[in-house]
Formats: C-alpha cells, sequence, structure tokens
C-alpha cells in the first residue's frame, strides 16, 4: 500500500492530462466505480446497497467474467449504472505487446456487446487493470474513441494488509467533490467493500452528497 496512494497526486494527473482522474463539478457528487466484476454474489449485494441510496456508480467489468455471469451484468445495466471496458482476462499493459493488449480490449467489447441487452449506447470508457498502461496503448486506445477512466482515491478494498476500517478511513478522509472512488465486486475485496461501501453511502448522503455514474 505504501508505494501507491491513496489520493492520485496532481503532479501524476498533470503527467497524463488526457487521462480522467476526476470530474471537474461545483456540484457535491461523487463518482464511486467498481472493477473486475461481475461476481456472484457480490455484485448483486453491491447493487443491492447502492439502490438503498438511490446511488449510480460505473462498473469496469472484465469481459470474461460477463461471458460467464450474463445474468449478474444485465442487473447492472437494468439498475441503469454506466458500465466499462476493463480488459478481457485483466491484463497488465506493461507486460503486454500494445497488438496483444488492444485484441484483449476487443474480446472485452464483443463479450460487452453480445450480453447488452439493455441498451445499444456504445462502451467506451476503460480503465486499465491496476492503472497500467503504456503512452501507445493510452494514445491507441483514444484514437479508437476510448475514454481511459483512471481515478482520484483508491479504497484499498482488496488489499489483505489493510483492515477495514482504515479502508472506509481511505475512502471518507480523501473523497471530495467531483473524486472518482475505486472499489472493487471480486472476492478478494469483499471483506473491506462490504464493511466500507454502506458507511461511505451514508457518511456522504448525510452530508447531502449524491452518487452519480461517469
Amino acid at each position: 500500500m505504501a508505494l501507491t496512494p491513496i489520493k492520485t497526486p496532481v503532479v501524476a494527473k498533470k503527467m497524463f492530462p488526457n487521462y480522467i482522474w476526476d470530474i471537474s463539478t461545483t456540484s457535491k457528487t461523487i463518482y464511486l466505480t467498481f472493477d473486475d466484476g461481475p461476481t456472484p454474489k457480490i455484485t448483486d449485494w453491491t447493487l443491492k446497497t447502492l439502490k438503498d441510496f438511490n446511488a449510480k456508480a460505473t462498473f469496469f467489468c472484465i469481459g470474461k467474467n460477463i461471458e460467464e455471469n450474463p445474468e449478474i451484468f444485465q442487473n447492472i445495466l437494468k439498475e441503469g449504472h454506466s458500465i466499462g471496458n476493463h480488459t478481457q482476462n485483466h491484463m497488465k499493459g506493461w507486460k503486454t505487446s500494445s497488438k496483444k493488449y488492444l485484441k484483449n480490449i476487443e474480446e472485452a467489447k464483443i463479450s460487452i456487446e453480445k450480453t447488452n441487452h439493455y441498451s445499444d449506447k456504445t462502451v467506451n470508457l476503460f480503465r486499465p487493470p491496476y492503472g497500467q498502461i503504456t503512452p501507445k496503448q493510452g494514445k491507441k486506445l483514444m484514437a479508437l474513441g476510448y475514454k481511459i477512466i483512471m481515478w482520484d482515491v483508491l479504497s484499498f478494498d482488496w488489499d489483505k494488509n489493510v483492515s477495514k476500517k482504515t479502508c472506509l478511513e481511505n475512502v471518507i478522509s480523501k473523497t471530495r467533490e467531483g473524486s472518482i472512488v475505486v472499489f472493487h465486486d471480486s472476492i478478494k475485496a469483499s471483506k473491506n467493500m462490504k464493511y466500507t461501501l454502506p458507511k461511505v453511502l451514508e457518511h456522504f448522503s448525510n452530508l447531502n452528497y449524491s452518487f452519480s455514474a461517469i
């Protein structure tokens, strides 16, 4: 955890200004995102929890998981959330050739399109797994019309060395208007995320924030 900051430094955002790190807004709006699903039980739990607070979010889905859990994927769409591409196999961009990386993203795009029964809107949001993407890969993706969505705040819900209370503090202490916050609807992150998400929703709802999809 020490090597990666909870709050993305301004200098990092300035180094890659064509990527979306947060949303410029004057309203009390937060953008929750969930990576790595859809996952049995955890994603549906997440959807129910968001619904309890009238919150919308963005789910960056792995193509393989969409193919294995098509009904859960459709539940995300049915509830009115946004979806994004997270590669077909959770691929690390830094360790993959651009050709292979873009092919894997295209495979995920196909998985999304053939399972998306609720919208004919093109999915043009992409988040690189692990945040790993080379400048060449990013340039090629943007040329294809993708918006590369990074983050402003990491919850560290997946980190086994981070307690659930620390996970909660990570989000509450660093999130501001326009923040893009990363959670994971995955098995590995479920313990921390299930503790943190309802409390984050309650805390910011009590402060009159709303939760929107990207």
